[in-house]
């Protein structure tokens, strides 16, 4: 055995010859090992570490608009003022979204992440030292600090997802890239237990996010660049040590596994044939099937997750637990939402590989659009009057179905959906849609529900969920266990190729592309 061969074998990559037996022991691929999903759970979790400022800065307005809103107060917000420090940031967001698109291609996947952190910490401390005595200039404060605070939640929708997508493998992907979703799940859960405990010095709660938010920037330090931004920027060296590290081995300046050096070849030589082809901006590369067809697939979904009431739930968690006539502490209902949807959320990447993305879209759509049934009928049906908890269950309910599908997908699959030569761009853009009609949704929710009552709101969103039941059904494709190359390949001939053994898809390298006959 020469040295190049024990070196693989000790690395758990060379076949295992077992006393008695003539053939060898079937070892995982590079990237499937236990060393290998290691270092990218590792990655992925740092990556993510600062996108639970996302969750912290949605369900901000639950903790603290109860006290921004006291005339008791020295200084304080009046209605309409309120409106616009809780949808605020879901306007700026769309600015976020864009400008990730941009920074995502040309300083990288580790930069995008480093600025993310930054802009949000700059942001918590505006937030926590607003005027005491001019009611002017704290309102604007908390205004531009809620709108930076936007900015940082679309920047950090896009670059955690790719990074994800491109360090693991299909096997892996999956889990790997709901990373960005259970982060913004645990923020929510982490604000609305802090509201809990801290209800009247909304200063303080803003602190404590910033001292977070500080830690979540050195979190981000340590991280290899994701070698697919660094072989599309020519700097191969770094990019082969980017790759032996996240497939298992040492930080090589050169590859030796013969599959990883296969997946290596095959993505340069697919970045070579895309640098060769005339470069296209997002807007004309739209006449290309699989950046058509998935751009207006996500935006359609983000809009559908906008139109149920996520977010508005979400946003406004306390006061809808009231109105709903919950006789609990409002406080605790909206834990109880924030901890449904961070459980639910974990195990998303293992249901999301059972059940298939469309079924789990399905399954949710169907069950929210219960769930909003049963609240607007709680206030108008006499026999569910009688339910015990029946509003407490309905939401909470509310909550774990849309994460299994409407909340969680559109988010997963932008990872998924759109060709590396626009991925950058394409998950900005649709960002900025969804965010921008978050912005809407959020701004008018309180002046509609005036207007037409909290129940018909109710029957407004189930509406919408069935209505994205139908487009899941109609539209969605399943990428489960495909490479993101099989992905671009369906929308591009609008055929499902599927190999003949399904295993051999989850052998496959997330950038590998099939030699052309």
């Amino acid at each position: 055995m020469d040295k190049e061969q024990r070196k693989l074998q000790q690395n758990g990559n060379e076949p295992r010859i077992v006393s008695g037996l003539n053939h060898p022991l079937k070892t995982p691929p590079p990237g499937e090992q236990t060393r290998a999903v290691r270092r990218q759970l590792v990655a992925v979790i740092l990556a993510n570490v600062g996108v639970i400022s996302t969750g912290l800065t949605l369900a901000l307005p639950t903790a603290t608009l109860h006290q921004l809103k006291s005339t008791t107060e020295p200084v304080h917000l009046n209605d309409s003022q309120a409106t616009w420090f809780a949808s605020v940031n879901a306007l700026s967001a769309p600015l976020g979204g864009l400008l990730s698109g941009c920074l995502l291609d040309r300083i990288g996947r580790k930069r995008s992440l480093i600025l993310l952190n930054v802009i949000t910490v700059l942001a918590w401390i505006l937030l926590a030292t607003p005027s005491q005595s001019d009611s002017n200039h704290f309102f604007w404060q908390l205004i531009v600090a809620r709108f930076i605070l936007g900015i940082g939640m679309g920047l950090a929708s896009a670059p955690p997802g790719v990074y994800a997508a491109e360090i693991s493998v299909p096997k892996t992907r999956g889990s790997l890239i709901l990373g960005t979703s259970i982060s913004v799940a645990g923020g929510i859960t982490i604000l609305y237990a802090i509201g809990y405990f801290i209800r009247d010095d909304f200063r303080l709660i803003s602190l404590i996010c910033c001292g977070y938010q500080l830690v979540a920037l050195l979190c981000v330090l340590p991280l290899p660049e994701s070698h697919c931004w660094l072989l599309s920027k020519k700097r191969v060296t770094e990019a082969k040590r980017s790759l032996n590290y996240f497939r298992g081995f040492d930080k090589s300046d050169e590859i030796t596994h013969p599959q990883v050096l296969e997946e290596f070849q095959l993505l340069h030589k697919s970045l070579q044939q895309r640098d060769a082809e005339v470069k296209e901006s997002l807007l004309w590369s739209l006449k290309h099937p699989e950046v058509r067809k998935p751009l207006g697939i996500l935006m359609t979904l983000f809009a559908f997750q906008q139109l149920t009431g996520i977010f508005v739930v979400i946003v406004f968690a306390v006061q809808i637990s009231e109105e709903a006539g919950i006789k609990v502490d409002p406080f605790v209902c909206a834990v109880l939402i924030g901890l449904a949807r961070l459980v639910t959320t974990c195990p998303m990447g293992y249901i999301l590989e059972l059940w298939g993305r469309r079924r789990a879209g399905m399954i949710s759509a169907t069950g929210m659009a219960i769930c909003m049934f049963l609240l607007a009928g709680q206030s108008q049906v006499e026999f569910l009057r009688t339910v015990p908890y029946l509003p407490v269950v309905a939401i909470v309910g509310f909550i774990v179905l849309s994460t299994l599908g409407l909340y969680t997908l559109p988010f997963f699959m932008i990872s998924e959906l759109f060709p590396q030569r626009v991925r950058g761009p394409a998950s900005g853009v649709t960002v900025a849609v969804g965010m921008f009609i978050s912005f809407l949704v959020l701004k008018t929710y309180p002046g509609v529900k005036n207007s037409i009552g909290l129940a018909n709101c109710f029957i407004f969103f189930g509406v919408m969920a069935l209505l994205a039941l139908l487009f899941i059904y109609w539209a969605l494709p399943e990428t489960r266990r495909r490479t993101l190359l099989e992905i671009e390949e369906q929308f591009r001939t609008g055929k499902s190729s599927r190999p003949r053994n399904p295993v051999d898809v989850e052998m496959k390298e997330v950038f590998v592309r099939k030699p052309e006959e």
